[in-house]
């Protein structure tokens, strides 16, 4: 059970398998100077000090680093790993499964399980983040992320440490399981991997993910928004009119699929947040963490 902090809040900066990796932030911000070039009302509203030092975003800064001394003295203990998930299920497929030995090069072995990986987790994503929207309890959690009146990159990190258990728990089922079965089905195993992070998820994060949480309402074509979320479907699911839909993480395809989609062509975007009445529930460190707590009846 893990007790030494491995980390540091400034080591998101250089890690390439978080989402504020200095990489990631630059591809974002090139990205989001490309796309607004053209108007520059929008370029300068999206980097302008009416959105990064609005008191929402200094929220956010605050909480990043509060809530990551919460997940590591408290989360981070009881959250199983994915290793251990990974030697559960191949002990139990080794016990009551018959090997047969599938013939398979083991490039094609590796490029099959990095898509697997990533697929399975996006999926798994989807529905968890589905049943923080539709189950009342989960959802005095999850508001605490629909909190914010602006976004930015460290909005990201702007959840309750009940709702990172969850995630966490969800991380380690479902790399666990996925590896599990094909370690039993391959035996030494690969991944694909970009910075020594599965390839998909680098692709994924450096292509503008940053955005997701910004004011920089980049969209793509409708037949891609109905496979790859953009950023803009994204800021659709943290408007005030819109928060149940386009639950999906890299992918929008699970949206597609299951009825939650909304294209960002065919949507009109109102303000971020929650209802008026609720905000002032969320202004402080304090009160993120201790609001879902207090919360009876209300939606």
């Amino acid at each position: 059970m893990p007790t030494v902090i491995e980390n540091l809040p400034w080591d998101y900066f250089t890690d390439p398998s978080k989402r504020l990796y200095w990489l990631y932030l630059v591809t974002s911000a090139v990205i989001a100077a490309l796309y607004l070039a053209g108007n520059l009302k929008k370029l300068s509203h999206a980097f302008s000090a009416m959105i990064w030092w609005h008191p929402s975003a200094r929220l956010d800064y605050a909480y990043f680093v509060i809530s990551f001394a919460i997940k590591a003295l408290l989360v981070f203990p009881l959250v199983v790993s994915a290793g251990e998930v990974t030697r559960l299920v191949y002990t139990a497929l080794a016990s009551h499964v018959e090997y047969v030995e599938i013939e398979m090069s083991y490039e094609a072995v590796m490029v099959l399980y990095t898509l697997t990986l990533f697929i399975v987790s996006d999926f798994t994503r989807y529905w968890l983040h589905r049943l923080l929207h539709s189950v009342p309890l989960l959802w005095r959690f999850h508001k605490v992320h629909h909190s914010a009146r602006v976004l930015n990159p460290l909005t990201f990190y702007r959840v309750h440490p009940v709702e990172n258990i969850l995630f966490g728990f969800r991380y380690a089922l479902s790399a666990g399981v996925v590896t599990g079965v094909f370690v039993f089905a391959f035996g030494s195993l690969e991944m694909i991997d970009l910075l020594g992070v599965n390839a998909l998820v680098v692709v994924f994060l450096a292509l503008g993910s940053n955005l997701r949480h910004s004011h920089v309402a980049l969209s793509f074509p409708t037949w891609v928004e109905r496979v790859i979320s953009s950023p803009a479907q994204h800021q659709l699911h943290h408007a005030n009119g819109t928060m149940n839909t386009n639950y999906g993480g890299a992918l929008s395809l699970w949206d597609t699929i299951f009825g939650t989609l909304a294209l960002s062509s065919q949507t009109k975007r109102t303000r971020f947040g929650l209802r008026r009445e609720q905000m002032s529930e969320y202004k402080t460190i304090w009160a993120l963490l201790s609001t879902p707590f207090k919360m009876r009846k209300r939606t």
